[in-house]
Protein backbone atom coordinates (compact mmCIF):
# COMPACT_ATOMS: atom_id res chain seq x y z
CA UNK A 1 0.00 0.00 0.00
CA UNK A 2 0.98 3.86 -0.71
CA UNK A 3 0.52 6.08 1.95
CA UNK A 4 1.42 10.25 1.97
CA UNK A 5 3.62 12.22 4.89
CA UNK A 6 2.35 15.83 4.43
CA UNK A 7 5.07 18.50 5.10
CA UNK A 8 5.57 21.20 7.04
CA UNK A 9 5.17 23.02 3.86
CA UNK A 10 2.60 21.10 2.35
CA UNK A 11 4.37 18.88 0.33
CA UNK A 12 3.19 15.71 0.25
CA UNK A 13 5.80 13.07 -0.58
CA UNK A 14 5.10 9.15 -1.16
CA UNK A 15 7.00 6.72 1.15
CA UNK A 16 9.88 5.30 -0.99
CA UNK A 17 9.74 7.25 -4.44
CA UNK A 18 13.08 7.56 -5.82
CA UNK A 19 15.27 10.71 -5.36
CA UNK A 20 14.66 12.83 -8.89
CA UNK A 21 17.43 12.15 -11.32
CA UNK A 22 17.98 15.95 -11.80
CA UNK A 23 19.38 15.55 -7.96
CA UNK A 24 21.46 12.65 -8.68
CA UNK A 25 22.58 14.10 -12.08
CA UNK A 26 23.78 17.25 -9.67
CA UNK A 27 24.84 15.68 -6.92
CA UNK A 28 26.66 12.34 -8.29
CA UNK A 29 28.36 14.01 -11.19
CA UNK A 30 30.91 11.31 -12.89
CA UNK A 31 34.11 11.60 -12.13
CA UNK A 32 37.00 11.67 -14.34
CA UNK A 33 39.91 9.54 -12.66
CA UNK A 34 43.06 11.56 -11.57
CA UNK A 35 45.30 8.44 -10.78
CA UNK A 36 48.75 7.96 -12.36
CA UNK A 37 48.28 11.92 -13.75
CA UNK A 38 51.94 13.36 -13.55
CA UNK A 39 49.75 16.95 -13.28
CA UNK A 40 48.15 16.10 -10.73
CA UNK A 41 49.87 13.61 -7.83
CA UNK A 42 48.27 13.14 -4.41
CA UNK A 43 48.11 15.96 -1.68
CA UNK A 44 50.90 14.79 1.14
CA UNK A 45 52.40 16.92 3.47
CA UNK A 46 55.78 16.45 5.36
CA UNK A 47 56.93 13.19 6.95
CA UNK A 48 56.74 13.52 10.98
CA UNK A 49 57.26 9.81 11.52
CA UNK A 50 60.60 8.92 10.52
CA UNK A 51 62.08 11.56 12.69
CA UNK A 52 63.31 14.92 12.05
CA UNK A 53 63.15 15.64 8.55
CA UNK A 54 65.76 17.90 7.00
CA UNK A 55 65.20 20.72 5.03
CA UNK A 56 65.29 19.54 1.87
CA UNK A 57 62.74 17.06 2.79
CA UNK A 58 60.40 19.54 3.86
CA UNK A 59 60.87 21.44 0.96
CA UNK A 60 60.22 18.80 -1.39
CA UNK A 61 57.28 17.87 0.63
CA UNK A 62 55.73 21.73 -0.64
CA UNK A 63 55.19 20.85 -3.83
CA UNK A 64 52.55 18.01 -2.82
CA UNK A 65 51.09 20.06 0.14
CA UNK A 66 48.99 22.52 -1.92
CA UNK A 67 48.00 26.22 -1.44
CA UNK A 68 50.91 28.56 -1.25
CA UNK A 69 53.24 25.67 -0.36
CA UNK A 70 53.00 24.21 -3.72
CA UNK A 71 53.28 27.66 -5.45
CA UNK A 72 57.03 27.58 -3.91
CA UNK A 73 57.50 24.03 -5.25
CA UNK A 74 56.85 25.36 -8.22
CA UNK A 75 58.93 28.76 -8.13
CA UNK A 76 61.99 26.29 -6.94
CA UNK A 77 60.96 24.52 -10.07
CA UNK A 78 61.00 27.57 -12.14
CA UNK A 79 64.18 29.00 -10.80
CA UNK A 80 66.04 25.88 -11.61
CA UNK A 81 64.57 25.65 -15.41
CA UNK A 82 66.15 28.95 -15.71
CA UNK A 83 69.79 27.85 -14.45
CA UNK A 84 69.30 24.84 -16.14
CA UNK A 85 68.78 26.41 -19.48
CA UNK A 86 71.90 26.79 -22.01
CA UNK A 87 71.92 27.70 -26.22
CA UNK A 88 72.33 24.38 -26.57
CA UNK A 89 68.43 23.57 -25.53
CA UNK A 90 67.11 25.61 -28.87
CA UNK A 91 67.60 24.61 -32.52
CA UNK A 92 70.10 26.55 -34.67
CA UNK A 93 67.91 28.27 -37.59
CA UNK A 94 70.12 28.67 -40.43
CA UNK A 95 68.42 31.15 -42.75
CA UNK A 96 65.71 33.82 -42.62
CA UNK A 97 65.00 36.54 -39.57
CA UNK A 98 66.34 35.56 -36.31
CA UNK A 99 68.99 32.89 -37.93
CA UNK A 100 72.27 32.21 -35.94
CA UNK A 101 75.00 34.12 -36.13
CA UNK A 102 78.23 31.58 -37.09
CA UNK A 103 79.88 32.42 -33.84
CA UNK A 104 77.40 31.03 -31.94
CA UNK A 105 76.77 27.57 -33.87
CA UNK A 106 80.02 25.99 -32.23
CA UNK A 107 78.17 23.67 -29.58
CA UNK A 108 81.22 24.18 -27.10
CA UNK A 109 79.67 27.74 -27.22
CA UNK A 110 76.04 26.92 -27.02
CA UNK A 111 76.42 24.78 -24.09
CA UNK A 112 78.06 27.39 -22.37
CA UNK A 113 75.55 30.38 -22.93
CA UNK A 114 72.97 30.70 -19.80
CA UNK A 115 69.73 32.20 -19.29
CA UNK A 116 70.61 36.03 -17.96
CA UNK A 117 69.20 36.34 -14.85
CA UNK A 118 67.33 40.00 -13.51
CA UNK A 119 66.76 39.71 -9.63
CA UNK A 120 64.52 42.77 -8.49
CA UNK A 121 63.35 43.99 -5.36
CA UNK A 122 61.93 46.51 -3.23
CA UNK A 123 63.85 48.35 -0.44
CA UNK A 124 62.83 46.30 2.54
CA UNK A 125 64.08 43.39 1.19
CA UNK A 126 67.92 44.95 1.86
CA UNK A 127 65.94 46.75 5.24
CA UNK A 128 65.43 43.31 6.18
CA UNK A 129 67.82 39.81 6.38
CA UNK A 130 66.95 39.08 3.19
CA UNK A 131 69.55 41.33 2.60
CA UNK A 132 72.61 38.58 3.32
CA UNK A 133 70.62 36.32 0.80
CA UNK A 134 71.18 38.97 -1.67
CA UNK A 135 74.70 39.30 -1.19
CA UNK A 136 75.28 35.85 -1.60
CA UNK A 137 74.12 35.86 -4.68
CA UNK A 138 75.52 38.54 -5.81
CA UNK A 139 78.72 37.53 -4.62
CA UNK A 140 78.77 33.97 -6.18
CA UNK A 141 77.34 35.24 -9.88
CA UNK A 142 74.57 33.64 -9.29
CA UNK A 143 72.60 36.45 -10.74
CA UNK A 144 73.83 39.05 -13.66
CA UNK A 145 71.46 42.07 -12.87
CA UNK A 146 70.07 43.72 -10.46
CA UNK A 147 66.74 46.45 -9.87
CA UNK A 148 66.07 48.36 -7.05
CA UNK A 149 64.88 51.47 -5.42
CA UNK A 150 66.55 54.02 -3.62
CA UNK A 151 66.28 52.63 -0.64
CA UNK A 152 67.65 49.25 -1.77
CA UNK A 153 70.87 51.17 -2.50
CA UNK A 154 71.36 53.32 0.72
CA UNK A 155 70.18 51.25 3.41
CA UNK A 156 72.79 48.63 2.37
CA UNK A 157 75.70 51.21 2.40
CA UNK A 158 73.92 52.13 5.65
CA UNK A 159 73.98 48.82 7.57
CA UNK A 160 77.87 48.87 6.48
CA UNK A 161 78.15 51.59 9.13
CA UNK A 162 75.55 51.15 11.43
CA UNK A 163 72.83 48.27 12.19
CA UNK A 164 69.16 48.06 11.47
CA UNK A 165 67.39 46.74 14.65
CA UNK A 166 64.18 44.53 15.63
CA UNK A 167 61.49 46.61 16.96
CA UNK A 168 57.20 46.10 16.64
CA UNK A 169 54.93 46.40 14.56
CA UNK A 170 52.29 47.85 17.27
CA UNK A 171 54.15 48.57 20.64
CA UNK A 172 55.43 51.63 20.00
CA UNK A 173 53.59 54.36 18.24
CA UNK A 174 54.47 56.76 15.96
CA UNK A 175 54.65 60.68 17.64
CA UNK A 176 56.76 58.74 20.64
CA UNK A 177 59.40 56.90 18.05
CA UNK A 178 59.36 60.47 16.56
CA UNK A 179 60.14 62.17 19.67
CA UNK A 180 62.93 59.79 19.89
CA UNK A 181 64.78 59.92 16.20
CA UNK A 182 63.43 56.41 15.21
CA UNK A 183 62.40 55.45 12.17
CA UNK A 184 60.34 52.64 11.81
CA UNK A 185 59.60 50.15 8.97
CA UNK A 186 57.70 47.60 9.92
CA UNK A 187 58.60 45.90 13.12
CA UNK A 188 62.53 46.84 12.34
CA UNK A 189 63.94 50.87 13.71
CA UNK A 190 66.53 52.78 11.72
CA UNK A 191 67.65 55.61 13.73
CA UNK A 192 67.85 59.37 12.72
CA UNK A 193 72.05 58.29 13.26
CA UNK A 194 71.82 56.09 10.86
CA UNK A 195 70.98 58.21 8.07
CA UNK A 196 73.38 61.22 9.23
CA UNK A 197 76.06 58.39 9.43
CA UNK A 198 75.03 57.95 5.32
CA UNK A 199 75.71 61.90 4.75
CA UNK A 200 79.02 61.57 6.35
CA UNK A 201 79.90 58.84 3.76
CA UNK A 202 78.36 60.59 1.01
CA UNK A 203 79.17 64.21 1.04
CA UNK A 204 82.92 63.52 -0.31
CA UNK A 205 81.43 60.77 -3.16
CA UNK A 206 79.31 63.39 -4.41
CA UNK A 207 82.13 65.91 -3.97
CA UNK A 208 84.77 63.87 -5.98
CA UNK A 209 82.01 62.93 -8.60
CA UNK A 210 81.21 66.48 -9.21
CA UNK A 211 85.07 66.97 -9.94
CA UNK A 212 85.00 64.36 -12.12
CA UNK A 213 82.25 65.64 -13.97
CA UNK A 214 83.63 69.51 -14.16
CA UNK A 215 87.40 68.21 -15.06
CA UNK A 216 87.04 64.90 -16.83
CA UNK A 217 83.70 65.56 -18.61
CA UNK A 218 81.95 62.15 -16.54
CA UNK A 219 79.14 61.62 -17.17
CA UNK A 220 77.05 59.67 -14.16
CA UNK A 221 74.38 57.36 -14.41
CA UNK A 222 72.51 56.16 -11.31
CA UNK A 223 73.85 52.55 -12.32
CA UNK A 224 77.48 54.27 -12.44
CA UNK A 225 76.71 55.77 -9.06
CA UNK A 226 75.96 52.21 -7.15
CA UNK A 227 78.71 51.12 -8.75
CA UNK A 228 81.07 54.22 -7.01
CA UNK A 229 79.10 53.47 -3.37
CA UNK A 230 79.81 50.12 -3.53
CA UNK A 231 83.41 50.63 -4.22
CA UNK A 232 84.15 53.40 -1.94
CA UNK A 233 82.24 51.26 1.05
CA UNK A 234 84.38 48.69 0.41
CA UNK A 235 82.72 45.91 2.74
CA UNK A 236 82.39 42.76 2.48
CA UNK A 237 79.29 43.09 4.02
CA UNK A 238 77.39 44.97 1.25
CA UNK A 239 75.56 43.64 -1.54
CA UNK A 240 77.13 46.48 -3.80
CA UNK A 241 80.38 46.06 -2.65
CA UNK A 242 80.09 42.52 -4.65
CA UNK A 243 78.13 43.92 -7.65
CA UNK A 244 80.90 46.26 -8.41
CA UNK A 245 83.33 43.86 -7.89
CA UNK A 246 81.68 41.42 -9.79
CA UNK A 247 80.66 43.85 -12.66
CA UNK A 248 77.13 43.33 -11.77
CA UNK A 249 75.22 46.15 -13.13
CA UNK A 250 72.30 47.86 -10.82
CA UNK A 251 69.52 50.03 -11.80
CA UNK A 252 67.71 52.02 -9.76
CA UNK A 253 65.47 54.82 -12.25
CA UNK A 254 64.19 56.06 -9.02
CA UNK A 255 67.25 56.84 -7.13
CA UNK A 256 66.34 60.45 -5.83
CA UNK A 257 63.22 59.07 -4.29
CA UNK A 258 65.19 58.29 -1.03
CA UNK A 259 68.14 59.83 1.21
CA UNK A 260 70.65 59.65 -1.85
CA UNK A 261 68.03 62.05 -3.35
CA UNK A 262 67.87 63.97 0.09
CA UNK A 263 72.07 64.27 -0.26
CA UNK A 264 71.84 65.37 -3.86
CA UNK A 265 69.18 68.08 -2.82
CA UNK A 266 71.64 69.54 -0.08
CA UNK A 267 74.36 69.43 -2.00
CA UNK A 268 72.87 71.03 -5.32
CA UNK A 269 73.30 73.98 -2.95
CA UNK A 270 76.52 73.85 -2.77
CA UNK A 271 77.66 72.72 -6.05
CA UNK A 272 74.77 73.52 -8.87
CA UNK A 273 74.64 71.28 -11.63
CA UNK A 274 75.86 67.72 -10.83
CA UNK A 275 74.13 65.33 -13.68
CA UNK A 276 72.57 61.67 -13.18
CA UNK A 277 71.64 61.07 -16.63
CA UNK A 278 68.68 58.00 -16.25
CA UNK A 279 68.26 58.03 -20.00
CA UNK A 280 71.67 56.26 -20.89
CA UNK A 281 70.60 53.38 -17.87
CA UNK A 282 66.99 52.56 -19.99
CA UNK A 283 69.19 52.14 -22.58
CA UNK A 284 71.68 49.31 -20.70
CA UNK A 285 68.99 47.89 -19.06
CA UNK A 286 66.97 46.98 -21.82
CA UNK A 287 70.29 46.30 -23.93
CA UNK A 288 70.84 43.73 -21.08
CA UNK A 289 67.21 41.90 -22.23
CA UNK A 290 67.34 42.50 -25.90
CA UNK A 291 71.40 40.75 -26.38
CA UNK A 292 70.34 38.08 -23.98
CA UNK A 293 69.54 34.61 -25.44
CA UNK A 294 67.23 33.86 -22.90
CA UNK A 295 66.09 35.90 -19.72
CA UNK A 296 64.79 35.14 -16.08
CA UNK A 297 63.33 37.67 -14.08
CA UNK A 298 62.83 37.17 -10.06
CA UNK A 299 60.99 39.49 -8.71
CA UNK A 300 60.57 40.35 -4.47
CA UNK A 301 57.88 42.84 -4.53
CA UNK A 302 55.87 44.60 -6.86
CA UNK A 303 55.68 48.99 -7.77
CA UNK A 304 59.05 49.96 -9.66
CA UNK A 305 61.10 47.41 -9.82
CA UNK A 306 58.46 45.10 -10.77
CA UNK A 307 57.32 47.01 -14.10
CA UNK A 308 61.22 48.33 -14.89
CA UNK A 309 62.06 44.37 -15.08
CA UNK A 310 59.21 43.42 -16.90
CA UNK A 311 59.57 46.38 -19.03
CA UNK A 312 63.04 45.74 -20.46
CA UNK A 313 61.87 42.46 -20.90
CA UNK A 314 59.21 43.32 -23.15
CA UNK A 315 61.98 44.54 -25.61
CA UNK A 316 62.75 40.62 -26.07
CA UNK A 317 59.17 39.89 -26.42
CA UNK A 318 59.29 38.31 -23.15
CA UNK A 319 61.31 36.67 -20.58
CA UNK A 320 61.32 32.58 -21.05
CA UNK A 321 61.53 32.45 -17.38
CA UNK A 322 59.59 34.11 -14.33
CA UNK A 323 58.75 34.04 -10.40
CA UNK A 324 56.96 37.14 -8.53
CA UNK A 325 56.67 36.38 -4.91
CA UNK A 326 54.57 39.54 -3.72
CA UNK A 327 51.26 40.13 -1.04
CA UNK A 328 49.66 42.63 -3.97
CA UNK A 329 46.21 41.82 -5.63
CA UNK A 330 45.29 42.03 -8.86
CA UNK A 331 41.58 43.27 -7.84
CA UNK A 332 42.34 46.91 -8.26
CA UNK A 333 44.62 46.99 -11.44
CA UNK A 334 47.50 47.60 -9.92
CA UNK A 335 50.91 46.56 -11.39
CA UNK A 336 52.52 45.34 -8.41
CA UNK A 337 49.57 42.69 -7.61
CA UNK A 338 49.02 41.74 -11.29
CA UNK A 339 49.17 38.07 -12.30
CA UNK A 340 52.18 36.50 -14.51
CA UNK A 341 48.83 36.33 -17.26
CA UNK A 342 48.71 39.63 -17.33
CA UNK A 343 52.72 40.35 -17.88
CA UNK A 344 52.11 37.67 -21.02
CA UNK A 345 48.87 39.89 -22.34
CA UNK A 346 51.69 42.78 -22.55
CA UNK A 347 54.67 40.31 -24.07
CA UNK A 348 56.68 41.05 -20.75
CA UNK A 349 56.57 37.45 -20.42
CA UNK A 350 56.81 34.71 -23.67
CA UNK A 351 53.55 32.94 -24.56
CA UNK A 352 55.03 29.78 -23.91
CA UNK A 353 56.46 29.76 -20.60
CA UNK A 354 55.30 28.41 -17.30
CA UNK A 355 56.05 31.35 -14.72
CA UNK A 356 54.73 31.65 -10.90
CA UNK A 357 53.53 33.86 -8.56
CA UNK A 358 53.98 33.24 -5.19
CA UNK A 359 52.00 34.98 -2.60
CA UNK A 360 53.41 35.51 0.43
CA UNK A 361 55.80 37.42 2.17
CA UNK A 362 59.26 37.28 0.69
CA UNK A 363 61.21 37.33 3.73
CA UNK A 364 59.54 33.93 5.27
CA UNK A 365 60.07 31.81 1.62
CA UNK A 366 62.66 33.46 -1.18
CA UNK A 367 65.78 32.23 1.71
CA UNK A 368 64.02 28.98 1.45
CA UNK A 369 63.79 28.80 -2.62
CA UNK A 370 67.38 29.60 -2.48
CA UNK A 371 68.17 26.77 -0.10
CA UNK A 372 66.86 25.00 -3.03
CA UNK A 373 68.41 26.61 -6.14
CA UNK A 374 71.35 28.73 -6.33
CA UNK A 375 72.39 27.71 -3.25
CA UNK A 376 72.17 23.37 -3.96
CA UNK A 377 74.46 24.65 -7.11
CA UNK A 378 76.83 26.20 -5.12
CA UNK A 379 76.99 22.96 -2.45
CA UNK A 380 77.65 20.79 -5.91
CA UNK A 381 80.34 22.52 -6.70
CA UNK A 382 82.36 22.40 -2.47
CA UNK A 383 81.38 19.11 -3.10
CA UNK A 384 83.47 18.83 -5.86
CA UNK A 385 86.09 20.37 -4.42
CA UNK A 386 86.38 18.45 -1.72
CA UNK A 387 87.02 15.59 -4.37
CA UNK A 388 88.98 17.11 -6.04
CA UNK A 389 91.19 17.82 -3.30
CA UNK A 390 90.87 14.42 -2.07
CA UNK A 391 92.23 13.04 -4.88
CA UNK A 392 94.81 15.43 -6.00
CA UNK A 393 96.20 14.53 -1.89
CA UNK A 394 96.12 11.02 -2.72
CA UNK A 395 97.92 11.08 -6.10
CA UNK A 396 100.68 13.09 -4.13
CA UNK A 397 101.05 10.71 -1.38
CA UNK A 398 100.72 8.08 -4.21
CA UNK A 399 103.63 10.13 -5.60
CA UNK A 400 105.70 10.40 -2.48
CA UNK A 401 105.55 6.47 -1.67
CA UNK A 402 107.28 5.80 -5.28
Amino acid sequence: KSWTMASATGYVNKVGEEVPSTVTDAVLVQSESLEDRPEHPPVRGVDWDNGQPTLDAMMAAFMTTGFQATEVGRAIEEINRMRAWRLSDEPIKESGVGATPDDMKDPEVRKNTKAKIFLSFTSNMISSGVRETIKYLVKNKKVDVLVTTAGGIEEDIMKCITPHYLGDFSKWKGPELRKRGLNRIGNLLVPNQNYCNFEDFMSPILNSMMDEQEQDGTIWTPSTMIARLGKEINNEDSVYYWAWKNNIPVYCPAITDGSVGDMIYFFSYKRPGFILDIARDIRGINDEAVRAHATGMIILGGGLVKHHTCNANLMRNGASFSVFINTGQAFDGSDSGAAPDEAISWGKIKIDARPVKVSCDATLVFPLIVSQTFAKEKEAEDERGGSAAVEEDGAEKAAASN
